[in-house]
C-alpha cells in the first residue's frame, strides 16, 4: 500500500493529459469522472490512520467529483445536442504537448518551493501539473461545457494541494471546497442554457455578443 498514492497520482497526471488530447465532449467527463475517483481514494491513502475525517472527505469527494458533477454535465450534453469540441483556440497535440511541459515546469518549481516535509513528494507537483493543465484548458478550449471541464480539473489540482494538510485542515474547509464546486458548475450549466437558449450554440466565443 506504501506505493498506491504514488500509483494514484501518476493516473492523475496521465487522465489530465487524456483530457488535453480528447475530443468527445462525453470522453473528456468521464476522464474527470475517473479522475474524482481516484482523488477521493486518496485521503483513505495518506491519512496515517483510519478516520471519521478521512472516509468522511473520501466519500464526499466521490459523490461529488465522481457522481454528481458529471452527472450534471452529461445531462447538459444531452440538453444542448452537442457531441464533440471542434476547433479549439489549440490544437489537441499542441495542447498535449502545453500539457507536458507544464508537468516538467511544475516538478521544477516543487523542487524550488519553501514548503514543510509532505508526506508524499508527488503531491506538490502533481497538484501544480494538475492546476496548469486545467487552465490551459479553461482557456484553449471554445466550448462552455469543456471549459467547465477545465475549471473541474484546475479545482482537482487546490483540491490535491490541500490534501498536503489532510490532517491539519478543518472539516468544514475541505467541505467548503466541494461546495464551491458544486456551487460554480451550476452557475455555469445556467450560463450553458442561456447560451444555447439564445444562440443554438455552445461556442464560448458567443459571449462577446452578449450586450447589456
Amino acid at each position: 500500500m506504501h506505493g498506491a498514492p504514488q500509483l494514484i497520482l501518476l493516473l492523475v497526471v496521465l487522465s489530465d493529459l487524456a483530457v488535453l488530447g480528447t475530443t468527445r465532449l462525453s470522453s473528456c467527463i468521464r476522464i474527470v469522472a475517473g479522475q474524482g475517483l481516484l482523488l477521493g481514494l486518496l485521503p483513505l491513502l495518506l491519512a496515517p490512520h483510519l478516520s471519521v475525517h478521512a472516509v468522511s472527505l473520501a466519500v464526499g469527494t466521490v459523490v461529488v467529483k465522481a457522481i454528481v458533477l458529471p452527472w450534471f454535465l452529461m445531462w447538459a450534453i444531452r440538453e444542448a445536442a452537442v457531441r464533440r469540441e471542434v476547433e479549439p483556440l489549440v490544437g489537441f497535440i499542441a495542447s498535449q504537448l502545453l500539457g507536458a511541459l507544464a508537468v516538467a515546469l511544475a516538478f521544477a518549481i516543487s523542487s524550488r518551493l519553501p514548503l514543510r516535509e509532505v508526506q508524499h513528494e508527488l503531491l506538490v507537483p502533481v497538484s501544480l501539473a494538475t492546476l496548469m493543465i486545467g487552465f490551459i484548458v479553461l482557456t484553449t478550449r471554445r466550448k462552455a461545457l469543456t471549459q467547465v471541464v477545465g475549471y473541474l480539473t484546475l479545482e482537482n489540482g487546490i483540491f490535491i494541494f490541500g490534501l498536503t494538510l489532510v490532517e491539519a485542515m478543518p472539516f468544514l474547509v475541505e467541505v467548503g471546497v466541494l461546495l464551491d464546486v458544486l456551487v460554480g458548475v451550476f452557475v455555469m450549466g445556467v450560463v450553458v442554457e442561456h447560451i444555447v437558449r439564445e444562440f443554438s450554440s455552445l461556442g464560448g466565443d458567443d459571449l462577446t455578443e452578449l450586450r447589456e
